[in-house]
């Protein structure tokens, strides 16, 4: 018997799965609609050459390919195995090089400075596991066109704002710039060609910690001044007061003698976020950024900022983003300015699985087998008039059974219906 379950690494959603992923969708899109952001929408599939055109880092590697129609067995044995030679599409692995090639379809019809929201499904050929799945929602913003600090303001303020909106207050960004991490390699004395390689051993910093990351840079056979003048670097003496994120913080987390340019486009980030947080009034707005030297995140597009969300009940990160400005010109040959920011959905919804649709009523009508078909249509029409959600239930011996079913869907009240009754005989009692 062939088996009923998905295919591995990807999941059915029964209805209160669904309607709780809809209802965190609908909050995060609201939000970033009102930040003046607009929704499009692209193919699941696209080109093979634009899926592996090295601009999607190891996520290439992930990508689920598709065969060309019509191949024989004479075409396949052509190939040799080069699965450039059998595929024409692909499923996209992320939502990033999709808008890329949108954006440069479209140019023309969107205006200067494009502010993008997609939310939509990805495919990437994972090894199944906990939390890791072959299938998954992607929620990304992004700014195209905007080269200053105010993309990155108004990026970061509307995600916090729809954490904020979903009841996750408390939110912070942890920010860097992969110039600030190029120029502090440099100084170390890491040549150019294998500061990569150096980049994917700092990324485990919280891991593996100082000592493991200066042993796993010596096994590597990196430079090993470089490794020493990082490893005092990480060793120097530190002070641990409270600073808030600014100049004085951001330079304390470097090597003297960080460029300017840098610090100063860190700076203006931070100054603009404080300014669109709620204060009370004579109070002082607390930044909810705060700079790390270490933090890398892996896509090889990145050019300038680089952020992570964080939050206090959970020490993973809720997502992540940054300025990828080289990646339009690719498919344009003109360099665009782009950056964006994408939620961690999956792991959004593990967070507030016990969300219900406050305010809106849920409402199942109980109704005796002899009422006509015709009274329990009017009486759903009357209810769903008055803002409720309906549903038709045939009374059954096990009313208990019944009821607790219909609360585990989200359902918050009940009325029982005989035949003859109208809207105003009915008594709507709460599941509770």
């Amino acid at each position: 018997m062939a088996s009923v379950n998905p295919p591995r690494g990807m999941r059915d959603f029964l209805p209160v799965d669904k309607a709780r992923r809809e209802r965190i969708l609908a909050v995060i899109r609201g939000r970033y609609r009102a930040h003046g952001f607009d929704e499009i929408e692209t193919p699941v599939l696209e080109e093979y050459g634009r899926l592996h055109a090295g601009i999607g880092g190891d996520n290439e590697k992930l990508a689920f390919n598709i065969l060309k129609r019509g191949l024989d067995a004479e075409a396949v044995r052509a190939a040799g195995g080069d699965p450039a030679a059998l595929s024409d599409l692909g499923l996209r692995y992320d939502l990033t090089v999709p808008l890329a090639r949108f954006y440069a379809t479209h140019r023309a019809e969107l205006p200067s400075v494009f502010r993008s929201i997609q939310m939509a499904p990805v495919w990437r050929a994972e090894r199944p596991q906990k939390g890791r799945y072959r299938q998954f929602v992607q929620c990304d913003i992004d700014i195209i066109g905007d080269g200053t600090a105010r993309a990155e303001a108004e990026l970061l303020v509307a995600s916090l704002d729809a954490l904020d909106a979903l009841g996750l207050e408390g939110g912070t960004f942890r920010i860097n710039d992969r110039r600030a991490l190029n120029w502090m390699l440099g100084h170390f004395g890491f040549a150019e060609g294998e500061r990569p390689g150096v980049l994917i051993t700092i990324d485990k910093l919280d891991k593996i910690g100082p000592d493991g990351v200066v042993a796993e840079l010596h096994g590597r056979g990196a430079d090993a001044s470089a490794v020493d003048a990082f490893a005092r670097f990480l060793g120097r003496p530190q002070t641990f007061e409270h600073r808030p994120f600014g100049e004085s913080q951001i330079r304390q987390a470097l090597p003297d003698g960080a460029p300017d340019e840098i610090v100063q486009d860190l700076v203006a980030i931070g100054t603009a976020v404080a300014a669109a947080r709620p204060v009370d009034a004579g109070a002082v707005a607390e930044v909810p950024l705060a700079f790390d030297p270490f933090l890398v995140r892996g896509m090889g597009y990145y050019t300038g900022t680089i952020f992570e969300l964080a939050h206090p009940s959970v020490d993973y990160s809720l997502g992540g983003g940054g300025r990828y400005d080289g990646m339009i010109g690719r498919f344009l040959g003109t360099d665009v300015p782009a950056v964006g920011f994408s939620f961690g959905f999956e792991r959004l919804v593990e967070l507030l699985e016990s969300e219900t649709d406050a305010g809106v009523a849920a409402v199942v009508l109980v109704h005796e087998r002899d009422v006509p078909v015709g009274d329990l249509v009017a009486l759903k029409a009357a209810f769903i008039g008055e803002g409720s959600r309906v549903r038709l239930e045939q009374r059954t011996k096990n009313l208990k059974a019944l009821l607790e079913r219909a609360a585990s869907d989200g359902y918050t009240a009940f009325a029982t219906v005989a035949a003859g009754q109208e809207r105003h005989d009915l008594e709507v009692k709460p599941l509770a």
